[in-house]
Order: C-alpha cells, then structure tokens, then sequence
C-alpha cells in the first residue's frame, strides 16, 4: 500500500485528487492538507509515502514547503503545477529543490480526458512511492571547471558514434540535467533528447539547461538542421524525429499527429528515425521512466549496429523504461546515472 498526502489549497482540486487516487486498491490518501505549513506538520506527523503538493497557495506555497520538508522529513514529493510558463519555472525550480517528478494541473481538461490524468497520477504515485526516495550526487550544481567526469569503461569497438539520442520520463529532467551539464563545449556530435514534457515546459527546460551546460541546448525547431555541439530538446507539442535532406545535412521534423503512441514527445518516435537515417552510428541512452517507451528505438538501434546504454535500477526514480530495454537483452551497458555522461563522451 502506498500511503499519500494531498496538498492543495483548492477544496475541489483535494476532493479530485483523492477520487482519482484511491480509486486504486493500491494506494491510500492518509491526509490531506489545504497550504505548505500544514503540509509540513503533516508530514512530519502522517510519514506518507509520497506527497502531491500544488505550487501556488497562500500562506506558505508549495516550493518554500518542498524546501523545509526535503530538509527536515525528505519524502517524494510530485509536484502538481499549472501549464503556463511561470508554473514550468516553479515546477522546474521545485525539481532542483528534491522534487522528484510533477503532474500538470490543468483545469479545463480534468473532466474531458479525466480517464488519462488519472492513469498517469496513478501510475507515477505507485511508480515513485514503491521506489522511496532515491538519493543522487548533485554534481551537477557544482562549477563545472571543478567536475570531474566519471571513469567510463572502453567500449570493445575502437568505432565511435555519431549522434546520441536519450529517452526518458518520470524523473528525467534532474537526471538529464547531471548528464548534459557534464558534456563539453566542443561535444563532437548532435544529441537528441525526448524527454515525456507538456508543450509549455520543454522551452523553458531548454533554456535553463543552456544556462547550466557548457554545449548548447535548445528547444527544437521543424525544419532546422542538426549541428554537433548542440543538445535538441524535443517540444512537447509533438513526436520529435530526423529525415535526411541530403548526403550532409539531416533535418529535425515536429509532427503533431498523435498516431498510435501514448507519451509525447515519444522516445520510440526519435528512436527509430534515428536508427533510420545513421544505421550503426548512434548511441541510444535510456533514462529513468514509466512504461516501456523506446524499447523500440533501442531495439532498432542495436539492430541497426549502434550501441545502447541504460540507467541502472540503483539510480532511476522509476525503473520501468530502462527494466524494459534491459530485461529484453537491448542494453549493451547498464550503469548508474553518474556515469551515464562518462560513457557518452567515451563513445563519442
């Protein structure tokens, strides 16, 4: 059973929370609380397993709370945030503080697509609260003039890749932020992220990357060509993918049909348009996440003769997506997220 507290200043937002949530046998709402000061008593006294905790309420908002109890009573914390630009910067300032994942409130779609919000809260509650708190280095808040990269084992090719290509989800934007902040000016190849994002996050996840990292990063654009040195964060309105333009140039698409896939951006998507157009010259990483997107697009690139890397279990926020590439025998390496940028500038 997972044990979880409700934190939320809107009576109706606390009573659709906990429908959703104890609508599965699995989990259980054990209190809930309407600011952050009774969110921290109530932490201190309930010791949920997790907590959902709203950005903006009076008294004391969610991140000044977030930051007292990461302190005091570290617990997982899913933050629930607005989709506009000032909730992604909140929420994306509550993942730096300890927050482990977030959820998009959004009002207007609750009762039109109630049956999707509530399978990916759910999914990520029991993802994340059976998990516990994962602790990592945080590495990557320090100068990057003082990093010293991690030891990555030689691969048994002498070849070197060309482009990478990383997927991930749940807990995907601190792991990719200790991977990229780590890779240096200079990187001698594209890297391609797909990272499950609502469409007014990626930008500004983009941009706070590229303020951290010494290589560039930015949110990606249809039609634009593909650089090395630079990191493209696929936009969340859409499945991100490649097409080559010419023998020279390949250029990145933004498509906004759905198709047959659940998350957007998809990592599958990316994956095997990847595969596609460099056969045996990519690197797949796949990072800590739920379900089993970019099973695929590993699939494809280890067939294709490129190499695969997935995050160890020790290290991921939730084990789904790599579990998936590495219990169907696609990973070529399985390490912890601390070496995971060693081993790109290794195969690079």
């Amino acid at each position: 059973m997972v044990n979880v507290l409700v934190v939320d200043d809107s009576a109706f937002m606390r009573n659709a929370l906990t429908t959703m949530i104890t609508s599965d046998p699995e989990i259980k709402v054990v209190g809930v609380a309407r600011d952050g000061k009774e969110a921290i008593d109530k932490v201190a006294e309930l010791k949920p397993d997790i907590v959902t905790m709203d950005v903006e309420m009076p008294r004391m908002d969610g991140i000044e709370a977030l930051r007292q109890i990461m302190t005091d009573n570290p617990v997982p914390i899913l933050m629930v945030s607005s989709l506009t630009t000032d909730g992604a910067k909140a929420t994306l300032d509550a993942l730096d503080l300890g927050a482990v994942d977030f959820i998009p409130k959004n009002l207007s779609e609750l009762s039109t697509n109630i049956v999707n919000i509530k399978k990916l809260l759910i999914e990520k509650i029991k993802g994340i609260g059976k998990k516990g708190l994962v602790l990592k280095k945080r590495s990557s808040t320090l100068p990057l003039k003082t990093l010293e990269l991690p030891r990555a084992t030689d691969y048994s090719m002498g070849r070197k890749m060309n482009i990478v290509v990383i997927g991930t989800s749940t807990g995907g934007p601190k792991a990719l932020q200790s991977i990229i902040t780590m890779i240096p000016a200079g990187f001698p190849a594209p890297i391609l992220v797909a990272q499950h994002m609502p469409p007014t996050f990626t930008g500004p996840f983009a941009e706070r990357l590229n303020h951290l990292s010494e290589i560039t990063v930015k949110e990606a654009e249809d039609g634009e060509p593909i650089k090395k040195g630079t990191v493209y964060i696929a936009p969340g309105r859409g499945h991100m993918s490649i097409v080559r333009k010419k023998v020279t140039e390949t250029v990145i698409s933004i498509s906004e049909e759905k198709g047959n896939y659940i998350y957007r951006p998809s990592v599958d998507v990316l994956m095997l348009s990847v595969a596609d157009c460099y056969p045996g010259q990519m690197l797949g990483v796949i990072l800590t996440g739920l379900g089993n997107d970019g099973a695929e697009g590993m699939k494809a690139i280890k067939n294709s003769g490129g190499r695969t890397i997935a995050e160890s279990e020790e290290s991921c926020i939730v084990y789904g997506m790599p579990k998936s590439v590495i219990n169907a025998g696609l990973a070529d390496k399985i390490v912890p997220l601390e070496e995971v940028a060693g081993e790109i500038i290794n195969a690079v």
